[in-house]
Parts: C-alpha cells; sequence; structure tokens
C-alpha cells in the first residue's frame, strides 16, 4: 500500500499524521479513487474497486516497480496522511474488507479528509514562516477548525462541502503567499492561473513570483531561479527543475516534486527531499 515518500518533518508541525503513514491505512488509495488508462496509469480503475496490485494485508505488490510497471502516477499521490486519520480514528480500526459494511461509508469520507489534511498542512506551513506573522491569527483559527473537522463522525464528514471549506481557507493561504512574496525586494512576476505549457523558462527570474495553480507541465525551469515564489497547486509534470533553486518556495509540496524532473543541483526547501528518480 505504500507508494509515497515520507516528507520531512517541518517545524510547528501540528501532527506526525500529516505525513503519509501507509502501514496504518487500509490502502484507501488504491480503493476510493478512480484512475484511467494513461501515461500515469497502466489500467482504468472505477472509484470503489481494489486497484490489482493491491495484496491482502493492504500492500502494494509492485511497490518498487510502480513507474516501470506504468504506474507513476501512483508515486506521486500524498494523502497528506489522510489514509491512516480514516483508517484508525475515523473508523477506529475496522478495516473494510473485515467490516465490508464500512466500505462505502469509509470511501467516501476519504477524499474529503484528504482535502482537509492537505489544507492543514499549507496552513501549518504559513505558520512556520515569520513572513506569515501578521496572518498567523486568523491561520491559527482556520487550523484548530480543520483539526476539529478531521476528528467529525464518518457521517458528518461525508457529508462535508469540502469545496466550501477550501474557499474560506484559501484566502488565508493567498494572503500568507502575499507576505511571504512581498518579503522578497523589487518587482515580482504574477503568472497566477497562466498556461505555461511546454514553457522555455531556462534560467527564468522567478524569484518572489506567483504561479498558483499554473500549468507548468513539461516546462524548462532548468536554473530556474524560484525563491520564495508560490507555488500551490502549479502542475510540475515532467517539468525539468534541473538545477533550479527552489529554496524557500511557499506550498511546495513533495507529490509536485515527485511528477517533476530535476537533478541533484535542484536546492529545495529543507522539509523536502530529492526523488529518487531524478538524474544525478
Amino acid at each position: 500500500m505504500g507508494v509515497r515518500p515520507a516528507v520531512g518533518e517541518r517545524t510547528g508541525m501540528p501532527s506526525a499524521d500529516l505525513q503519509a503513514n501507509c502501514a496504518q491505512c487500509f490502502g484507501l488509495c488504491c480503493v476510493a479513487l478512480p484512475f484511467a488508462a494513461s501515461n500515469d496509469f497502466a489500467a482504468d480503475k472505477d472509484a470503489g474497486t481494489p486497484c490489482k496490485n493491491l495484496q491482502a494485508d493492504f500492500r502494494c505488490g509492485i511497490h518498487a516497480q510502480l513507474r516501470d510497471k506504468g504506474f507513476r502516477g501512483c508515486t506521486v499521490f500524498d494523502c497528506f496522511g489522510a489514509g491512516q486519520k480514516v483508517s484508525q480514528v475515523t473508523f477506529g480500526g475496522r478495516d473494510w474488507r473485515q467490516h465490508p459494511g464500512t466500505a462505502r461509508q469509509m470511501f467516501a469520507v476519504f477524499p474529503v479528509m484528504r482535502q482537509l489534511h492537505e489544507l492543514l498542512a499549507y496552513v501549518t506551513e504559513a505558520l512556520d514562516r515569520p513572513e506569515c506573522r501578521p496572518a498567523h491569527a486568523g491561520l491559527r483559527r482556520a487550523s484548530q477548525n480543520l483539526e476539529s473537522l478531521t476528528l467529525s463522525p464518518a457521517e458528518v464528514l461525508a457529508e462535508l462541502d469540502a469545496g466550501a471549506v477550501r474557499e474560506e481557507v484559501n484566502a488565508l493561504l493567498v494572503r500568507a503567499g502575499e507576505l511571504v512574496r512581498a518579503a522578497v525586494p523589487g518587482k515580482k512576476k504574477n503568472h497566477r492561473g497562466a498556461d505555461l505549457f511546454g514553457a522555455r523558462l531556462h534560467k527564468a527570474k522567478l524569484q518572489g513570483a506567483c504561479l498558483r495553480g499554473a500549468c507548468l507541465i513539461a516546462a524548462d525551469l532548468s536554473g530556474a531561479d524560484l525563491r520564495s515564489a508560490d507555488l500551490i497547486g502549479a502542475d510540475l509534470r515532467d517539468a525539468d527543475l534541473s538545477g533550479a533553486d527552489l529554496t524557500g518556495a511557499v506550498f511546495l509540496t513533495q507529490a509536485q516534486l515527485n511528477a517533476a524532473r530535476g537533478d541533484t543541483r535542484t536546492r529545495l526547501p529543507e522539509s523536502l527531499v530529492h526523488p529518487a528518480h531524478w538524474q544525478a
């Protein structure tokens, strides 16, 4: 079941549960979520149907060969710890195989919990950044509210409007990103939501840039200066980050890096690691 690399802890993280612990999960990402045959997945799978590679002990039978077997999408997915929260807390350790009556509700709760945990991870990062201090009061309230929601009963979580929660928290995250970028001197570029598919951005000066939600699929960002850039939601699939400097980049996740290409020269925030498949 383990398909995601561990992410380094950030200072002040409220709970280690914001990092995926596959040993405590019932393979929920391998069952609850659908995927379609593509460059990321070798076959189609409906939501609620176990992946053919999921074993009886909830482990992935091809974990060490996922990329070679055509399941690259599994290697870039991160539940932010939602899997073990749903498995061990929401459902008290009752797995969907031994208790099939829980399956439908468990699979409905998982994607909602994932959104809550992702938001918690972003809020936690913002609370760790001194540049975001003017927004810390609101961020602390959001963190407490999100933590409380994650502890809600399954029936409440299944009906939760996660989109509305995300919209409310996103206003705080936008402010946090702006505060980080404002600490960078000079004029900063704004590419929020931009279509930069395959863009040639070799050695681009993007320090403090806003790249929120930007499509950077297959973009050449080799040698680019991305220090303190806001990368929340940016699509970095197959983007070339070789030699790029992402020091201090805000809201950058391990999953985004796992989807990209890079090398040992790529500079990352301390909390993140170079993916094993990156070139030497």
